[in-house]
């Protein structure tokens, strides 16, 4: 029986046209990751006509695609995926998502970096040379602060992610692991409060959208970044000089 399907009594003859077996030729996902990615909420659930039947439709192709070129392509973690895609679910109508695609076609740097595969580099050749423990590498992968692809037993992870073990790496060699119990998973904490911030920018985006031709969102974007990311450091960098100055 296909778990987290709805059950309805007759499906939309001209949307709801794949079977199970459709779905896995045309996205070449074996069943049961299909299965997983109903559970976790990543795709949608079918419609149900029977015991050992149900119907699935082309937005479920296209979802399981994109679900697809996110984890392997672009070593995003699921946890990620499904953050993203709840996010674009709850904040864009199908316009503006139509929208978002040619600001992104516009975009320069950021354009470029989105498309296609992203280049891999060998996990463990990265550690050892780092100096990371393999076990906080795992744990990295495990808790989704870095995505990783597993291929005939090695361990792949984005080019464009090996920052977060250099930073890592730092922060071993500072002692904040040995000296104060610093884990990997204070990085989790530091990705909450990035995606806390990524939902509210959603918010603001999807509210003021329209206002300009794709072309000018792209230009401003591509300059906004860099001056976004000078404000962040300023104000965390100013609470804490604040807080130490609060105690005399």
């Amino acid at each position: 029986m296909d778990e987290g399907i709805e059950l309805v009594r007759e499906p939309d003859a001209q949307r709801w046209t794949l079977r199970m077996k459709d779905l896995c030729d045309l996205t070449g996902l074996p069943r049961q990751a299909i299965h997983f990615y109903i559970q976790q909420g990543l795709l949608p659930a079918g419609h149900k006509t029977g015991r050992n039947m149900a119907f699935y439709g082309d937005e479920h192709v296209e979802r399981l695609k994109l679900i697809k070129k996110l984890q392997h392509e672009r070593f995003l973690p699921l946890k990620a995926i499904k953050a993203l895609l709840d996010d674009q679910d709850a904040a864009f109508t199908a316009a503006q998502r139509g929208f978002l695609v040619g600001v992104k076609q516009r975009l320069d740097t950021l354009g470029r970096e989105s498309e296609g595969e992203k280049s891999a580099v060998d996990a463990d050749e990265v550690i050892a040379r780092l100096g990371v423990p393999r076990s906080d590498l795992d744990r990295m992968i495990e808790i989704g602060v870095l995505g990783a692809r597993i291929e005939e037993g090695r361990t792949w992870i984005a080019e464009g992610d090996v920052w977060i073990l250099q930073g890592w790496a730092e922060i071993l060699r500072l002692g904040f692991v040995s000296e104060l119990g610093i884990g990997v998973e204070e990085l989790a904490l530091i990705q909450e409060v990035v995606q806390d911030l990524f939902n509210r920018e959603t918010l603001l985006l999807a509210s003021r959208i329209d206002r300009l031709p794709p072309e000018r969102a792209a230009q401003m974007i591509e300059k906004a970044l860099p001056l976004v990311h000078t404000f962040l450091t300023g104000f965390h960098t100013a609470k804490i000089r604040d807080f130490f100055a609060s105690l005399g």
